[in-house]
């Protein structure tokens, strides 16, 4: 809906989640690209089983949903064991994961759920210090866990480890957002229980503290054509985001920290491309509610967000 930007804003509080932060891996929705679907149909991915398996080939898939009932197909698995994709590595690398777009020449390699496991802890600390990210088909999983947090003292929780229960309450149709915000509202002072499933192991043990990329490191590469994944409509090829519509997704980012307690650098890029084309912030207000519209983004964000493509623009970020 529009904001009414001539109107009063609404007295709205900037909470900002401290608890756990949230980024997705997953591809969101997006507006129509200029490429032609048939080309994307045509195009042919490699892939493997990161735990090791032979060499696949996938194509004809527009999102990771259907990216992943395709390589369940190539490996005879069911598609809800595959935790996540990395590219060009097997390892459970959290700055390799797949996300929207993939190089027309990127490997994929996916990790497929292993050893279950329950872990009781006493939360002592509004804190956390989880990072936690999800694939876009009904799996949230840790992408990083901070130095020194509760969640660093308790071992037996590790990045890439997928959250399935939470006081056995099963979130595994859950988005990563929701999962953030239901980890946020556990009680200080309680105990609860996480059921956790790792992904499977063969060439080498996932390290065990590994906290993940830090977000200035989770750069987006640029100078060459990618496959664009979609939610609504079918896949593209088309190019990376330019270094303007990079410093704007980087501050968008921050934005949905801000205002909503997740990192979501895919989000960030949706909401961008949303907006480039818009020629006042009602025009992109429409925009978002038509594409992102389950996340109703509070209206000082929206203003917030549209300022920033604006500076970007202008060469102010």
């Amino acid at each position: 809906m529009p904001l009414g930007l001539w109107s009063k804003k609404k007295d709205r509080s900037k909470e900002t989640f401290k608890l756990v932060e949230s980024e997705a891996a997953a591809p969101g929705p997006a507006a129509a690209a200029p490429a032609p679907a048939a080309s994307a149909s045509r195009l042919q991915f490699h892939t493997q089983l990161a735990h090791g398996s032979p060499t696949g080939r996938v194509e004809g898939f527009g999102s990771a949903r259907e990216l992943y009932a395709k390589i369940g197909e190539a490996f005879r698995i069911d598609p809800a064991e595959i935790m996540f994709c990395t590219l060009n590595t097997h390892k459970a690398d959290m700055d390799k994961l797949l996300g929207a777009q993939i190089g027309l020449e990127d490997f994929i390699f996916a990790h497929i759920k292993g050893q279950r496991k329950e872990v009781e802890i006493l939360k002592t600390d509004d804190v956390l210090g989880l990072t936690i990210t999800d694939n876009g088909t009904g799996c949230a999983f840790i992408k990083r866990i901070k130095e020194g947090s509760l969640m660093d003292q308790t071992k037996m929780i590790c990045v890439g480890d997928h959250i399935e229960t939470i006081n056995g309450k099963n979130v595994s149709d859950r988005r990563h957002y929701e999962v953030a915000k239901m980890l946020k509202d556990l009680e200080k002072g309680q105990m609860f229980k996480l059921e956790l499933i790792e992904p499977m192991k063969a060439f080498e043990k996932l390290e065990p503290r590994s906290k993940g990329g830090t977000l200035p490191e989770a750069k987006i590469s640029r100078g060459r054509e990618t496959l664009r994944l979609r939610t609504k409509g079918p896949a593209t090829v088309e190019e990376m985001p330019t270094e303007v519509e990079e410093k704007a997704i980087k501050k968008v980012d921050e934005l949905l920290e801000t205002y909503m307690g997740i990192r979501d650098i895919e989000l960030a890029a949706t909401m961008v491309e949303a907006g480039r084309d818009k020629k006042n912030p009602d025009e992109f207000a429409v925009a978002l509610d038509e594409t992102l519209g389950d996340f109703a983004f509070p209206d000082e964000f929206v203003f917030d967000v549209w300022g920033a493509i604006g500076d970007a623009k202008q060469g102010r970020l």
